[in-house]
């Protein structure tokens, strides 16, 4: 299995884009096709905060639903997920972002972007177990005792971290450096805290690395191991990134 999985996009487009021909993805047909048979996979948060929130969501969609890229969920995905259910959910960190997009559209197209947004949700797994389980993509990371297991627990895990219940200053939640305790043989992709450059711990790999924040756009290319990413046409904004 050869696989390139991308961290974080939140909206940037045209970074993914850059990111993919760095790879040697064809954009051809008007989506990432690459000359071996690479497969893209996506860490999840597509959208919020970035330019291009809709963009995003077409492109995944065409490529999950031509078996052509692997695609976990994050919690932005959950959250928009629920707005187009017609939940209650606040319009706030980057939703208001995506939904100002959402609401230039006409009513076709506006049906047509929240259908395809639903039904790639619904579909994707919670986590993926790739390449004879030595390879999970979770958007937030997993613990080892949960990989096989889906309850509501799992979930927020893997949507969230290790959350405490305890709030920091800028109001995001605090979280347990789970990657520290994590001693399992199968490689774990995920991204949701932003970090400077990959964070390697154990056998986990955070590629989150803030393209939405002004730092970069990272894809970790497996089995190879190697990390490859663009830089951010966004402003860079120092306060976002986490020292853990």
């Amino acid at each position: 299995m050869k696989v390139d999985i991308i961290g974080d996009i939140h909206g940037c487009f045209d970074e993914f884009k850059d990111l993919t021909l760095e790879m040697n993805y064809k954009w051809d047909s008007g989506f990432p096709i690459h000359p071996h048979r690479r497969k893209l996979a996506f860490v999840g948060d597509l959208t919020d905060r970035g330019p291009k929130s809709l963009a995003v969501i077409d492109l995944v969609y065409k490529l999950a639903a031509n078996d052509m890229a692997f695609y976990v969920p994050g919690n932005h995905c959950n959250k928009l997920y629920r707005y187009f259910l017609g939940n209650k959910v606040q319009i706030t960190h980057g939703l208001e972002t995506t939904l100002a997009e959402y609401d230039q559209l006409d009513i076709k197209k506006k049906t047509e972007i929240r259908r395809k947004f639903k039904e790639l949700y619904e579909k994707a797994p919670l986590y993926h177990v790739l390449d004879n389980k030595r390879l999970i993509i979770a958007h937030a990371g997993i613990r080892e005792d949960y990989i096989g297991k889906h309850s509501s627990k799992v979930k927020t895990f893997v949507l969230y971290g290790d959350i405490t219940g305890e709030k920091n200053s800028d109001g995001t939640p605090v979280r347990r450096d789970w990657a520290q305790q994590y001693n399992g043989t199968a490689a774990i992709v995920y991204g949701h805290t932003p970090v400077k450059e990959v964070r390697k711990v154990h056998n986990t790999y955070n590629i989150d690395t803030g393209a939405v924040f002004g730092n970069k756009l990272t894809a970790l290319r497996y089995p190879e191991m190697e990390f490859l990413s663009v830089p951010s046409s966004m402003p860079y904004l120092e306060d976002k990134f986490r020292n853990l």
